[in-house]
């Protein structure tokens, strides 16, 4: 029994040396969409993002993060260089709130707040994806007046629920950064990192115009579907009225300063 006794307090603080962290921390970047009406510019950020994060690190190589994300997103065809898009004359923009699971995998031991330890590094690059759930809610200003466009049914959606499509979806974020560890248990990170929504409506455009001729349609739905450049409408009922990929994308991009709580216990007698 003493043998034993006597192990467990000659293993304790190893253990405790190379036990499990936690991080927690601030974000602040930018935020951009890639979609219908963005569909070739992947580095495009439009605004600014902000959110909070707290991280399990589970040794030097492996980390689980959830995160709060807030950001906005938008885009514009007038401004495209593409004529038919031009033409189109849509224009959205909409928050963006995030909340997700990350799984990274360093490259190098990175064990924040322990590089005094022999094979720990200061800096690392790092990989993740993961999981998570994304709020969205498209608007538009159309004559001085703004719209939340998916209460129109701009592609034909029911809308006699109140609702055209779900203003939530699931989300798959994955991209890479790098971490640097600059003093004791504080660490400075820089991320870029993309979502995929299970969604292709973060910018109500997705499938093709719709057939108004019915009674019972407002002129809203119509005019916010279609809109009119110099009084001419150029999209016919059944054309392509986004492209073709099923699901928008947006991103997030910037750097997050966090601090890791490190137990530093010993064994007392």
């Amino acid at each position: 029994m003493r043998r034993l006794i006597a192990f467990i307090f000659f293993l304790f603080p190893i253990v405790v040396a190379s036990a499990q962290t936690w991080e927690a921390g601030g974000f602040f970047g930018g935020s951009g969409y890639i979609g219908d009406l963005n569909p070739i510019n992947p580095y495009k950020l439009t605004d600014l993002a902000y959110g909070a994060l707290v991280k399990r690190n589970f040794d030097g190589y492996w980390s689980l993060k959830f995160s709060l994300m807030h950001g906005k997103i938008q885009a514009n065809d007038a401004t495209s260089t593409n004529e038919y898009q031009k033409q189109r004359n849509l224009n959205f923009f909409s928050s963006i709130n995030e909340a997700s699971f990350h799984v990274e995998f360093n490259f190098f031991n990175y064990l924040a707040g322990d590089t005094h330890s022999f094979d720990t590094k200061r800096v690392s690059p790092y990989l993740f994806t993961g999981m998570g759930l994304v709020l969205f809610n498209p608007k538009t200003i159309y004559n001085g007046t703004e719209y939340e466009l998916r209460y129109y049914g701009t592609e034909g959606q029911d809308i006699t629920n109140g609702n055209g499509y779900s203003n939530c979806a699931l989300a798959v974020p994955y991209g890479a950064g790098i971490k640097y560890n600059f003093t004791g248990n504080w660490n400075l990170i820089g991320e870029a990192g993309y979502r995929t929504a299970f969604t292709d409506y973060l910018d109500d455009v997705s499938g093709k115009y719709p057939d108004f001729s019915g009674t019972g349609i407002s002129s809203d739905s119509k005019n916010l579907s279609n809109k009119a450049i110099n009084g001419s409408q150029i999209g016919a009922p059944g054309t392509q009225r986004g492209d073709y990929r099923k699901r928008d994308t947006y991103m997030f991009v910037g750097v997050s300063l966090t601090y890791t709580f490190v137990s530093r216990k010993c064994p007392t007698f």
